[in-house]
């Protein structure tokens, strides 16, 4: 039997095997994304699949993404759209969303995502400005030091009810190092902190281990 981050990953392993199954398309995200160099900081399919149901048992017309990467968690959550629904989708490098949308038209997903190249921030500023549509259901994994403005924006740009998911807010443990010089875990401290008796969310947060070793999820709901 494996020991630590191994026995992780076996199980993530067990888990896709029983519960998800071989899925070609992804295996293709994801080997386009490695031979075009993207960094490999993809979800698991596990926590894919996770986004899949949670956008779907919120009843998901309207998804808002902060982090294209290569489209592998958009289209999972693309997946759980009815017919008319969307996915917007924020990256900053023009290059990885060139690869994301080959990858989200491989999957037969054009008319269902929307991706919008800059920086997160300017673009969340102009759908506030322009008065889109609220959201069901954000999905922010994205540059961490920006995580709390972030928050913000999700809030301002949703409906009530809505579900706000924040990935890697754990960070090994580092979160409990508020001496750390990492903006990565100073700015996952700061969404703590905002999130602290917010009057507009409620949020909890769970801890994870796997292939991505041991990290974690914020899960809120906007009131």
């Amino acid at each position: 039997m494996p020991d630590g981050d191994q026995r992780w990953s076996a199980v993530d392993d067990y888990i896709s095997d029983h519960l998800i199954g071989e899925d070609a398309i992804q295996q293709e995200t994801l080997e386009a994304n490695r031979k075009a160099g993207l960094p490999a900081i993809d979800v698991s399919a596990a926590q894919g699949k996770m986004l899949q149901l949670l956008a779907k048992g919120v009843g998901a017309k309207r998804i808002l993404e902060i982090g294209t990467l290569g489209g592998y968690s958009t289209i999972w959550l693309a997946r759980a759209l009815p017919e008319n629904g969307i996915v917007v989708t924020l990256e900053l490098e023009e290059s990885y969303a060139q690869i994301a949308r080959t990858n989200i038209s491989k999957a037969g997903l054009d008319d269902k995502v929307e991706i919008i190249v800059g920086e997160a921030i300017v673009t969340l500023s102009a759908l506030d400005h322009k008065g889109t549509d609220p959201f069901d259901f954000v999905f922010i994994d994205a540059d961490k030091q920006n995580y709390a403005p972030y928050l913000e924006h999700a809030i301002r740009l949703s409906r009530p009810g809505a579900m706000l998911l924040f990935d890697n807010v754990v960070r090994e443990g580092e979160i409990l190092n508020r001496d750390s010089d990492d903006p990565k875990v100073s700015g996952t401290r700061a969404l703590y902190e905002v999130l602290h008796n917010h009057p507009k969310v409620d949020a909890t947060a769970v801890q994870t281990v796997g292939s991505k070793k041991w990290d974690g999820f914020l899960l809120a709901i906007t009131r």
